[in-house]
């Protein structure tokens, strides 16, 4: 057999069972049984000191006693005595274990130690591990053949892998391939990952020539960074399909800032944001992520947004075109010249624009000659026909008119077909063809939306961007005179001096500790000017009145500085006040925050959103791991639904976009260069009218004594 990633457990030369059995009911029984009737290619050896033999199979007594030592062994003994077993099998050569055996982290306590203690022995031999607790694997491929799990139900072969990390979904989810006949090329349940986990598996995958498309069921990553960087690779040339259930645990202290607060409240837009940059594509549901892997598998692309729609019952067809507003894709309207040529073929009371409504007295040469014509278009992507069966439109006539029409052409159709009678034969001879059915008008628009979200990520260009060149002996100052206690928080002056080293534009200012020094700043600076409360205790300053704006002389700044003073002793008592900044005021601009949190999860995490005083209520906010790249700055300030006032309405000019970009490339390199940064709120930053550059008014920045950023846990994975 071929050489291929994780070759010894998807493609073993040989398999050891060790826990077979000869009781029908048993998961050793059931699971040896099912690697004999799938019609394993290999050489397969039973191991129990108890039986002789397990269906009709010579058994051994141990794994010391085996004729060679397996390449693959599965395991399904008390958990206890995984862990010795697995030594045996390392010190005979095994370099693949699946355990099946449960009790290990799953159930805490001493289930812990039991699976440090495997990873452990496994590590030892250069093992591979998928599990503990896990379902087993399936490859289907006929040179191998192999089904190693207790499932009763093998699906068909086919180009769909799928990776779960739910041993009771799995068996579900076979049932169901085996009931819609959905084809699978690999089977994975992964369990407690002790050892394989989504990364290894999905550059595995990447590297199968027999797996077109890949869906992942998980509830939380083993490393987001590992899975980023694979998912990043393999996404360019195979769709990664994924539903993502649960979520985070809270980060492990109160965030001190807006960012690291929006980002410990929305643990699951985390996600979004690794699944967006990873170019995943994310389904709501388990139907709806099948679905969708119905149309990708038979290897269709929508190479733009472009969608036609043509059906015989006007209901359909609007429910149709509203999906499609839904999805992002686009009816245009069809030319005059394709419009007569639908008169001269359909019913005078049919309707020609998009959707095309052939009425319910079309007949299948009517029908299928319309969407041959509709697929000839050039200002057309793809196409979704709905039929509803009556009249002559049904039956096998039906399906291979379909068929027919979209011929050889490349682009894309799907099918609705339902009714009240049996549409099995309709169905199955479609979907034969390579045309994906649904039995809904917006099940088919979404699938056909990812089609479209697929490509369109395919289509980026990322080109990684030259690092901004940054005053490091000022960074160096700045950290070694604030101290990196947890918790530090940078007095402003300190923030100021980190984000000007990196080239982040901000206002004059000044501290002041007397009001004579303060009128003295302002008169040097300009007017107007903004006085800002200076304190390492004040977090948010406009919630204490530590913020005054639109100082407009000396005189107004002595009654600013007093009324300050006043505020500050009423509501911050305790407060330490290191005195008060004098800042030039920034104004005729657009108000957005750019954050970064350090997530014990995800790492360094950049924000970006609508700024000022309200963003904890609004939220309207987009999150992206860093690095970020100047295309995915583009993406993420694009993505807000702020976009709109950014670009300009109402008479009003775009913004300075491009230095908003800069803005948040210097603060992604910030992010990865210096790890004492936990959390910091540019907040607001000013966008002025295009070319007239953007600004930080406020920053906020917390210290830590490290970069708490995602870890990879103990395992024992196929990397040598």
């Amino acid at each position: 057999m071929a050489s291929s990633p994780l070759q010894e457990i998807f493609a073993p030369a040989s398999v050891a069972v060790v826990g077979a059995s000869n009781q029908p009911e048993a998961v050793g029984g059931m699971l040896f049984r099912n690697i004999l009737q799938a019609g394993y290619r290999g050489v397969v050896y039973p191991v129990n000191p108890r039986w002789k033999s397990v269906s009709g199979v010579r058994c051994y007594p141990s794994v010391d006693e085996l004729p060679e030592a397996a390449e693959l062994a599965v395991v399904i003994v008390p958990a206890p005595l995984v862990a010795d077993v697995v030594d045996r099998l390392g010190r005979r050569g095994t370099r693949g274990v699946v355990v099946i055996s449960a009790g290990f982290r799953e159930i805490g306590g001493e289930g812990v130690a039991r699976e440090a203690e495997l990873v452990a022995r496994a590590r030892a031999h250069g093992m591979s591990v998928v599990g503990p607790n896990c379902f087993g694997v399936i490859n289907t491929a006929p040179e191998v053949s192999l089904n190693a799990t207790f499932s009763e139900d093998l699906p068909p072969r086919g180009n769909i892998a799928f990776v779960s990390q739910s041993g009771a979904l799995c068996a579900g989810i076979l049932r169901y391939g085996v009931s819609e006949r959905i084809g699978f090329s690999r089977f994975i349940s992964v369990g407690n990952r002790a050892g394989v986990e989504e990364s290894d598996l999905l550059r595995s995958l990447g590297a199968d020539d027999r797996t077109d498309v890949i869906l992942l069921y998980i509830e939380s990553l083993a490393n987001e960074r590992r899975f980023l960087e694979a998912a990043h690779e393999v996404s360019r040339h195979k769709p990664i399909l994924v539903i993502k259930s649960g979520r985070s645990p809270e980060g492990e202290r109160a965030a001190r800032s807006h960012t690291g607060s929006l980002a410990h409240s929305a643990q699951d837009r985390l996600y979004d944001a690794l699944f967006e940059q990873a170019g995943v594509l994310r389904a709501d549901t388990i139907g709806e992520l099948f679905r969708q892997a119905k149309v990708f598998a038979t290897g269709a692309r929508l190479h733009g947004s472009r969608l036609v729609i043509l059906t015989n019952s006007g209901g359909p067809g609007i429910v149709a075109a509203d999906a499609c507003a839904r999805q992002g894709l686009s009816l245009p309207p069809l030319p005059d010249r394709a419009q007569e040529r639908l008169r001269r073929l359909l019913s005078p009371s049919a309707a020609f624009a998009n959707p095309v409504d052939t009425t319910a007295d079309a007949t299948v040469h009517q029908f299928t000659g319309a969407l041959r014509d509709l697929l000839a278009l050039p200002g057309v992507d793809g196409a979704l026909a709905i039929a509803t069966p009556v009249g002559e439109l049904q039956g096998p006539e039906l399906a291979r008119g379909i068929l027919a029409a979209r011929g050889r052409g490349v682009k894309p159709v799907v099918a609705c077909v339902f009714g009240l009678v049996d549409l099995s034969q309709e169905v199955q001879q479609l979907e034969a063809g390579g045309v994906p059915t649904f039995t809904f008008p917006e099940e088919a628009v979404t699938a056909l939306g990812s089609l479209a979200r697929f490509q369109q990520r395919r289509a980026r260009v990322e080109r990684a961007g030259r690092p901004f060149a940054v005053d490091r002996a000022a960074v160096r100052r700045t950290l070694r005179a604030a101290g990196t206690a947890e918790g530090t928080v940078l007095p402003e002056f300190s923030a100021r001096a980190l984000l000007e080293a990196y080239g982040v534009p901000l206002p004059p200012a000044a501290v002041a500790r007397t009001v004579d020094e303060a009128v003295r700043s302002a008169d040097a600076m300009g007017y107007p000017v903004v006085l800002k409360v200076a304190s390492p205790d004040i977090s948010h300053k406009t919630e204490v009145g530590g913020v005054l704006v639109g100082i407009e002389d000396a005189a107004a700044l002595r009654a600013a500085w007093t009324e300050m003073g006043a505020r500050i002793a009423a509501r911050a008592p305790t407060a330490r006040i290191d005195g008060f900044a004098v800042e030039q005021m920034v104004t005729g601009g657009k108000e957005v925050i750019v954050g970064l949190q350090r997530d014990p999860r995800f790492g360094p995490v950049l924000l970006f959103g609508l700024g000022g005083i309200y963003v904890e209520v609004l939220k309207d906010v987009t999150f992206r791991l860093a690095p970020v790249s100047r295309a995915e700055a583009e993406r993420m300030v694009s993505s807000v639904h702020a976009f709109p006032l950014l670009q300009g309405t109402r008479g009003e000019g775009p913004s300075d976009l491009e230095a908003l970009y800069r803005i948040l490339a210097r603060v992604s390199q910030l992010a990865l260069e210096v790890p004492q940064v936990q959390e910091m709120d540019l907040n607001p930053i000013v966008v002025r009218p295009a070319g007239a550059g953007a600004v930080a008014v406020d920053a906020r920045v917390v210290l830590g004594p490290s970069a708490r950023s995602s870890r990879p846990g103990p395992r024992a994975s196929a990397a040598r």
